[in-house]
């Protein structure tokens, strides 16, 4: 079957491989990285690597709405234990938005075995993302201490979250909590976690197949006067 010819370096998501490998190439502009994410394909390589797209079969989620199969209620299927909620309303924690985008961006590729996606030139990519206003960050902060964090994109009612760490015990936990809750204040309709680990699992990530994925995408990014900031 013959498609039309595009103006990105990726094929049609339904196209992708058994792995979700739907291209290689391009580049990390704003124009290219909106254009991506609305179409459900994401950046991910290794550093000396051509840029290569994904949009994977299953796709991980974490529901917004109440009523998620194991989620707690007010943080729709996130999984949020006894003890965390005690720590998120003892003040433990202090949680800003946007405070140093960058900061929580680098420290999401510290330490990881096996390498790290987050290279020099993502990071510039994304800082220009957060500079026009469509990536964001939630800081968790223990005193003066950045604790933990997770950062990622808005496109009209997705959030695209892409990473997230900590430094004190509970700070991405925290960090996470409070994105699910301003996701939820101001109208979100999805959250995008890209591929489920054994950790997001436990957090409350669920797969949904790729078409429903598609189906939920495009309505959310059709999605109007929704704003993270």
């Amino acid at each position: 079957m013959r498609h039309p010819p595009r103006d990105v370096p990726w094929m049609p998501p339904e196209l992708a491989d058994a792995d979700g490998f739907v291209g290689l190439g391009g580049d990390l502009s704003p124009r290219t990285l909106l254009r991506a994410y609305a179409d459900g394909v994401f950046p991910w390589y290794n550093e000396g690597d051509p840029i290569l797209w994904w949009s994977p079969d299953p796709r991980a989620v974490v529901e917004l709405a109440d009523g998620a199969a194991g989620g707690t209620p007010g943080y729709g299927g996130l999984h949020v234990s006894r003890r965390l909620a005690r720590t998120v309303r003892s003040g433990r924690f202090r949680v800003t938005v946007n405070r140093c985008f960058g900061a929580v961006m680098r420290a999401c590729g510290e330490n990881r075995d096996g390498g790290t996606w987050v290279i020099p030139e993502m990071v510039a990519a994304y800082a220009e993302m957060h500079r026009l206003g469509h990536a964001h960050s939630v800081e968790a902060w223990a005193g003066d201490d950045l604790a933990g964090g997770v950062y990622g994109l808005a496109v009209g009612g997705l959030f695209a979250a892409e990473s997230m760490f900590y430094r004190v015990t509970d700070g991405s936990k925290v960090a996470l909590a409070a994105l699910v809750g301003r996701l939820r204040e101001r109208g979100f309709a999805l959250l995008d976690v890209q591929m489920k680990t054994a950790h997001t699992e436990r957090l409350g990530a669920t797969d949904v197949p790729r078409a429903e994925y598609l189906r939920r995408l495009r309505e959310a990014v059709g999605m109007t006067g929704v704003r993270f900031a």
